[in-house]
């Protein structure tokens, strides 16, 4: 403690040997400090208070309740500070003065923006608050800025609130009518749309499943025709080991029956022919093979002579028939797998159609959405004006007008010329410390046998004369006023600064 203690009075004994050292460097940096602060505009605010009553019977029985009016005003509350507003209260205030084209509104309406403050307190309680601070406007002129932005504020308010929306009720509803007729005829054509995508695709429509079910039941009866090929193969093996076993004539003396087989078998076939059956009919195909063959019997029999042998012909007859079955399946196996291909290069095509029948779906979903809630929109817009143009749903009344601004808000400039005179006064110290800690003297004789590491025998007292004790108290004296000069400074740009403010008042 007593190491902490002696360090201090070194310090301050340092400080004090260079204090005009400080003291130029106070001055210097509270001239600074000061001028910059000097260089902030002063800023004025100014606040009013506006009551808004919700209730209205009427309103409420068409169901205009105290929600929705409550909902209104916030929509206008948070419009009010909207570029167009902001642009209304510019050309009306002196603001608009310096403006001469677009892009210095835009640059003019960004700072109003940051200036102007609508806050809601209560349900049916406003507060409009407005600063300036131009730095080419005096405190007075800047203070009555403040004020006719806020009033200006209170008109567009009242504006909105009361008339805004009655003028315009009547082109709101033309506009209306025109949407939905708009709206309209999007809706028909998605609708006609949808209908003949459903109509050319109805196999491919996700849901109804259709070609999904052909698929399987072709898969089906394929695998059944492959059963009964394979059947009808095994039979017709089978007559045809019977038909090898068996003579296709037997030796009866003067008989010709197959010549009168070849007649009955052809009559049988321009039978069939007579009832429409085409040559490739399983039955046509038959009963030709059959006449085939019973024509080389018949050859035979002329050769030879004989009988036809009737187990043979009954054998012969049951191989054509299973060959013409068989060759029938054969002919629906063979339809069935252009059928199966046919449905799996529809498959292929499915996801597209798929996504397609989606999206049509959605695109009417959204326009038949629009389109009810258009209007029901217009509809309620219909009734609401009719009200509004009989009574008034909302009562509107300035509780606290436009406050005239008394002292700016910003900067706090007694404050910062304070904090200035401190900062000045803290540098100049702290810049004659440190200048001693650079310095090669030794402040005491402990220092010096700690610095050198011998033993220190003694020290000598300085000897002041009468001549130099003047000198110094001169000195003194010039350095209290220089210090005082630095005090009275500061007090007087306190009193100049009060007295702007009461200039402004």
């Amino acid at each position: 403690m007593n190491a902490v203690l002696t360090e201090l009075k070194i310090a301050a004994y340092g400080a004090w040997q260079r204090r005009w050292l400080a003291l130029r460097v106070a001055w210097g940096v509270c001239l600074l400090g000061w001028l910059a602060v000097a260089m902030f505009p002063n800023s004025y605010e100014s606040k009013a208070r506006i009551f808004v009553q919700l209730d209205d019977v009427l309103a409420e029985q068409i169901g205009i309740g105290p929600n929705d009016a409550r909902r209104d005003l916030q929509r206008v509350r948070q419009t009010l500070t909207s570029a167009v507003n902001l642009e209304k209260v510019i050309r009306a205030t002196r603001i608009g003065d310096d403006v001469h084209d677009r892009r210095e509104m835009e640059l003019a309406v960004a700072r109003l923006g940051k200036r102007v403050e609508v806050v809601s307190d209560q349900d049916n309680l406003f507060e409009i608050t407005a600063s300036s601070g131009d730095r080419g406007l005096s405190d007075a002129e800047n203070a009555r800025l403040a004020q006719d932005v806020v009033q200006k504020m209170i008109d567009i308010f009242r504006e909105e609130n009361l008339s805004g929306g009655r003028g315009d009720m009547k082109d709101t509803l033309a506009f209306m009518d025109q949407q939905l007729a708009e709206r309209k005829g999007e809706l028909e054509a998605a609708e006609q749309k949808r209908m003949t995508f459903e109509a050319q695709n109805a196999e491919m429509i996700p849901g109804s499943g259709a070609l999904a079910n052909r698929m399987e039941a072709a898969r089906s009866e394929m695998r059944g025709l492959e059963a009964d090929i394979a059947a009808g193969q095994s039979a017709l093996a089978a007559i045809e080991g019977q038909l090898s076993g068996t003579p296709a004539t037997i030796a009866v003396a003067g008989v010709g029956g197959a010549r009168e087989m070849v007649a009955q078998a052809q009559g049988q076939l321009a039978q069939l022919r007579a009832r429409g059956l085409t040559d490739s009919h399983p039955d046509v195909v038959a009963m030709r093979n059959q006449i085939a063959l019973l024509q080389r019997q018949a050859a035979g029999e002329r050769g030879g002579g004989g009988a036809p042998n009737p187990a043979y012909t009954a054998l012969l007859s049951i191989k054509t028939e299973r060959q013409a079955n068989l060759q029938a399946l054969q002919s629906r196996r063979a339809s069935l797998q252009t059928e199966m291909a046919t449905l799996a290069g529809k498959a292929a095509g499915e996801p597209m159609a798929a996504a397609e029948s989606a999206r049509i779906g959605r695109d009417y979903d959204v326009l038949k959405a629009q389109y009810d809630k258009l209007l029901q929109d217009r509809e309620e817009l219909r009734l609401r004006g009719s009200v509004e143009s009989e009574t008034n749903a909302v009562k509107f009344q300035v509780i606290d007008p436009p406050s005239t601004p008394r002292a700016p808000v910003a900067p706090n400039r007694p404050l910062l010329l304070l904090a200035v005179l401190l900062v000045g006064i803290g540098a100049g110290v702290g810049t004659a410390v440190a200048v001693g800690q650079f310095r090669s003297s030794f402040a005491t004789t402990a220092k010096l046998e700690s610095a050198t590491g011998l033993p220190v025998l003694g020290a000598v007292s300085q000897i002041v004369t009468e001549a130099t004790r003047e000198f110094n108290r001169r000195r003194l004296r010039l350095f209290a006023g220089a210090g005082g000069a630095l005090a009275g400074v500061f007090v007087l740009l306190l009193a100049v600064e009060f007295l702007k403010r009461s200039m402004v008042a």
